[in-house]
Formats: structure tokens, C-alpha cells, sequence
């Protein structure tokens, strides 16, 4: 019997990667969106290589259609063995100039939707006995290192911790639960990223903080991974009989974690500082 997976976010980047992945490797896939009309791509593929992979409309901002689309894949195949929290994105600005609608929307996705979907599949990989659940954080929820991305970076070492008290939480059911930690993705920054509508590039005493951070960027993009070795890095932890609990992807990632383990605070924010708005080279040896 084929395994089951439900992937959120997959209408791009990481989840469409992903749940393309999986179905590739024989894993019956519920590739889930919130907007359905950027489900044409994903699905022209699995037609034309013959997948066994679905396509699901599934807001994770909103209960009811969490648990309708939860309950209808858990009707149709009695079981779900992975779910995948990858549905999130960036919300970028001072936080004087962001509202707090705006933090709390970003709360609402990256955070409170991951609990939601978590809590709409513990029950059914409870009384199967096992399963995993994969949460897609980031190295911004280990490292705060940009400015300018408190909500996101709160968001995501929320994700964090609530992953790890989860995880001691449903050990004796057999459900494990592991993170992911891509650092800058292809693509995925700035596509999925919001800007606070507060701020004015014009008027904002930040802004020449903020233009050298977006200069920055470029020693970020060197670096950065495709959302395929994302999927790749999910694909292996779940093929592992004994995954790690943090999976990070990409050098810049792994950079950013030995300077992390290796610097004192102040030594850290001077390396970010250089890194990101000096742009005297991101490799930490």
C-alpha cells in the first residue's frame, strides 16, 4: 500500500517541488493550494508521468477548510502517513512601519497554520500508530540575522519550539516530527514576500537601511538553493530509518550555523552586518 502525503503550499517553490518529489517516488500526494487556479502546472505534469498525485484546495488560514480537506483525504485513503508545513511567506519592513494586522497575519500563516493542519492529522496518524510530520522552518528560526524580518523570523523560531515540545509530546504514538532549515531558496524570497504597507522608501528614516540590506542580497543569491534540493532534503529524511530532528539545506545555511555555534552575540550581528550590508563575502570557512 502506497504511503500518503499532504503537502500545503504546493501551488510554487518549495511544496510544488515537493509534492512532485514524493509522487515520483511513489507516495500517493495531495499537492494543496490555497488558490486552486495555480494548480494548471502541477497538474499537467502528474497527468503526462501518470503520478498518483492529487491536487486539493486547502487554506491553512482557515479551519473549515483545513479540516474539510483533512477529512476527505483521510475518508478516501484511510490513513495519512507525512504531512508537509511548507505554506508560509516573508513580511518584510521596519517594524514601526508595520501594522499589527500584519504581524498577525504573518503569525496566522506561518505559525497558526501549521498548527492547524499538525492538529487536523495527529489524530488520524494516532490511531494508525505512526507517522511523520515535516515542518519547513528556516535558518531565520534559529538565527534573527536580517533586519527588517521580525515578524518572519519571530514566526518561524516559533515554529521551532513548537516542533521540538511536539515532538516529546506524540513519541510514544510513533509520529515523528523534524525540521527543515533551507537558508536563501531560488526565487522563493522575493516571490512570496509581502512589504509593509506602512513603509515609504521616500519618507522612512530606515530606507538607506533598508536599500543596503536589498544590496546586500546579492551576496545571499551566491549561495542560494533551488527548491528542488529542498524536496531532495525532504525526500531523504523520510527514507531515513533515524532522521535528525534539524535538516539544514544549503552552504549558506550551513555558514550561517557555524558562525552561529562558533561567535559570541556581539561577534554574530558584526558578521551579519558584513555579510548583508558590507558584502565582504558570506562562506564562513
Amino acid at each position: 500500500m502506497a504511503k500518503v502525503a499532504v503537502v500545503t503550499g504546493s501551488s510554487s517553490g518549495i511544496g510544488y517541488e515537493t509534492s512532485l518529489l514524493l509522487a515520483r517516488n511513489q507516495i500517493k500526494t495531495y499537492a494543496t493550494m490555497r488558490n486552486m487556479s495555480k494548480s494548471d502546472g502541477i497538474i499537467k505534469i502528474a497527468s503526462e508521468e501518470n503520478l498518483q498525485l492529487d491536487v486539493a484546495q486547502l487554506d491553512v488560514n482557515d479551519d473549515l477548510s483545513v479540516n474539510k480537506a483533512i477529512d476527505k483525504i483521510v475518508k478516501d485513503n484511510d490513513r495519512i502517513d507525512i504531512l508537509v508545513n511548507n505554506a508560509g511567506y516573508d513580511l518584510f519592513g521596519p517594524l514601526e512601519e508595520s501594522s499589527l494586522e500584519e504581524i498577525k497575519q504573518q503569525f496566522e500563516t506561518n505559525f497558526f497554520g501549521v498548527i492547524r493542519t499538525t492538529k487536523a492529522v495527529i489524530p488520524t496518524m494516532r490511531k494508525q500508530g505512526n507517522g511523520t510530520i515535516i515542518n519547513v522552518s528556516s535558518v531565520g528560526g534559529k538565527v534573527g540575522l536580517l533586519p527588517f524580518l521580525t515578524a518572519y523570523h519571530a514566526s518561524k523560531f516559533a515554529i521551532e519550539g513548537f516542533t521540538e515540545s511536539l515532538r516529546q509530546e506524540l513519541d510514544d504514538f510513533n509520529i515523528n516530527i523534524i525540521l527543515i532549515e533551507p537558508g536563501y531558496v531560488s526565487s522563493s524570497f522575493l516571490d512570496n514576500s509581502k512589504s509593509a504597507k506602512g513603509f515609504d522608501s521616500n519618507k522612512s528614516p530606515y530606507a538607506k537601511k533598508v536599500q543596503q540590506v536589498f544590496q546586500g542580497f546579492e551576496s545571499i543569491t551566491a549561495y542560494s538553493s533551488h527548491p528542488s534540493k529542498v524536496a531532495q532534503t525532504i525526500l531523504d529524511v523520510l527514507n531515513s530509518p533515524n532522521p535528525e530532528l534539524r535538516n539544514p539545506v544549503g552552504k549558506d545555511a550551513d555558514s550561517i550555523f557555524k558562525a552561529r555555534a562558533e561567535l559570541s552575540d556581539k561577534e554574530m550581528e558584526q558578521w551579519a552586518r558584513e555579510t548583508y550590508m558590507d558584502k565582504k563575502g558570506f562562506i564562513r570557512q
